[in-house]
C-alpha cells in the first residue's frame, strides 16, 4: 500500500450547515470519535438546533454531526510515522484554521489528539481568534493529554491556550493544580450507564485479539501475536481465534499480514463494533485494553514500537506500565510484554496462563475495581460541560448535567 493511499484526500472542506456552527469538534483517533460521539448526541438531544461540526469519523457522524474530514483515518502514531505523514498534516492543519478563522464557532472542543490538537489550540490563540488569544472562541480540552506519563511541563502552556480541560480518569485533576489551568473530572465513558463494551467475558469464547487502530502500530504487534497463538495453539483450539479491528484500513492491513505468514488455524476478522465475547485476551495498550479489564476477560499487553521511537519514549516517558487498567490499579493487572519481550515463547506462557481459575478470578476482582475507580464523584457529563460553554450560567447559578446522573 502506498504512503499517499493510506489517507483520506484533503479536500476543501463544506461550510456548516445553515452557515453557522456552534461546536466544532476535533476528534483524531478511534476512541476519541466514539467518546464524542456520545457527547454530541447528549448536545443535540438537548438542543436540536445547535450546529455541530467535526473532524473525526463515523460515530461522530452518526451522532449527527457534520464530518468536515474523516481524521480518524489520518491516525499514526509515533516520530517516524508522524514524519512519513508531515505533509498531509501540514496541509490539514492549515485548512483547519482557515476554517475556524472564517466560521467562528463558538465552541472549539479537542478531543484528545495532542500532537494536533495542542498546536491547534496555540495558533488560535496566535492568530488572535480563541477567548485566551483575545478572540469569541472558547477552546476545550476533552480527554487530558497524558501529562501524568511524558511532557509534564506542556500543562503549562496548555494554560496559555485553554480555557478548560475535562478529564477522564480522576486522578488527573491534580495534575494541574499548579496551574491556572481549570481541570474538571467529566467521569469515563466506558462506565456511562448507557455504554455497552464491546467485550464480554465467556468461559468459552474465543481467544480474542487486538494488535490496535493504527496501521504502523498493527504492522509491528500482529505477527507476534500470531506466532504466539501458534505455539500455544493446544491451549485455545477448542474455543477458536477472533481478530478485532476498527475499521477497513486496519482490515486490510491484518488481512495483508495473514496472507504472508502460514498457519495452522483460520482466524476469524470481526469489526470491533459488531461486538465480541471471548475468554482471553492479547491486546495492545490503547483504549480497548481499558474494555477488556472493565469487562473481566484475562489479558496480556503486546506492543512493539519502532525502535526509534521506543529509544526516544524511553527517555522521556516516567511511568511504570503503559496499559490503563494497570496505571489506575498501580499494578500488572494485565502484564505486558513490549519490545522483544513479546516473543513466542513469553506470549504462549501467557495464553496458558490466562485459561488458569486464578487468571479468571483475578480479572473478575480487578474488574470491579477499576468500575469504582472510574464512578468516582465528577464534576459534569461532558455534554452539560460544553454546553455551559455555550450558554453560560449567571453568577450563582448551578450548571446542569445533560447526560445521565
Amino acid at each position: 500500500m502506498s504512503r499517499s493511499s493510506q489517507v483520506p484526500e484533503i479536500n476543501p472542506f463544506e461550510p456548516p450547515r445553515g452557515g453557522r456552527v456552534d461546536v466544532l469538534v476535533v476528534a483524531g483517533e478511534h476512541s476519541g470519535d466514539q467518546h464524542a460521539a456520545t457527547m454530541v448526541k447528549d448536545l443535540l438531544g438537548a438542543d436540536s438546533g445547535l450546529s455541530v461540526s467535526a473532524l473525526g469519523g463515523p460515530a461522530l457522524e452518526e451522532a449527527g454531526a457534520q464530518v468536515l474530514y474523516e481524521l480518524t483515518e489520518l491516525s499514526v502514531v509515533g516520530i517516524v510515522e508522524v514524519l512519513a505523514h508531515y505533509g498531509e498534516f501540514k496541509k490539514l492543519f492549515a485548512q483547519t484554521v482557515e476554517w475556524i478563522r472564517e466560521y467562528k464557532p463558538k465552541v472549539v472542543c479537542l478531543v484528545d489528539y495532542p500532537g494536533f490538537n495542542l498546536r491547534l489550540a496555540k495558533e488560535l490563540c496566535r492568530l488572535g481568534i480563541s477567548r485566551k488569544g483575545g478572540g469569541e472562541t472558547t477552546v476545550l480540552a476533552y480527554i487530558s493529554p497524558q501529562i501524568w506519563a511524558w511532557k509534564s511541563k506542556r500543562r503549562f502552556k496548555m494554560q496559555e491556550w485553554l480555557d478548560e480541560v475535562g478529564t477522564i480518569f480522576p486522578f488527573e485533576v491534580d495534575c494541574y493544580k499548579d496551574t491556572t489551568l481549570p481541570a474538571f473530572f467529566l467521569g469515563h465513558p466506558f462506565v456511562d450507564p448507557r455504554f455497552s463494551l464491546q467485550v464480554k467475558y465467556d468461559p468459552t469464547g474465543p481467544l480474542l485479539l487486538l494488535p490496535g487502530s493504527r496501521t504502523a502500530a498493527v504492522g509491528r504487534i500482529f505477527p507476534r501475536m500470531l506466532a504466539g497463538v501458534e505455539k500455544a495453539s493446544e491451549e485455545w483450539r477448542g474455543r477458536g481465534v477472533r481478530i478485532l479491528y476498527p475499521g477497513p484500513r486496519i482490515k486490510s492491513e491484518l488481512e495483508r499480514i495473514l496472507s504472508e505468514v502460514q498457519l495452522s488455524f483460520e482466524p476469524e476478522l470481526r469489526p470491533v463494533s459488531e461486538g465480541s465475547t471471548g475468554s482471553a485476551v492479547l491486546t495492545s495498550s490503547g483504549t480497548m485494553s481499558l474494555q477488556c479489564a472493565l469487562a473481566g476477560l484475562p489479558g496480556t499487553i503486546v506492543y512493539r514500537a519502532h525502535s526509534l521511537t521506543y529509544v526516544i519514549g524511553r527517555t522521556f516517558v516516567k511511568i511504570p506500565y503503559l496499559g490503563i487498567a494497570n496505571i489506575l490499579l498501580d499494578r500488572p493487572f494485565y502484564p505486558e510484554l513490549i519490545q522483544g519481550a513479546a516473543s513466542a515463547n513469553r506470549l504462549a506462557e501467557r495464553i496458558t496462563e490466562m485459561f488458569s481459575i486464578e487468571a479468571v478470578e483475578e480479572a473478575e476482582a480487578g474488574a470491579e475495581e477499576l468500575r469504582r475507580i472510574l464512578s468516582m464523584n465528577r464534576y459534569l457529563d461532558p455534554a452539560g460541560w460544553v454546553k455551559s460553554h455555550l450558554n453560560p450560567p449567571r453568577p450563582g447559578e448551578a450548571v446542569e448535567m445533560i447526560g445521565p446522573q
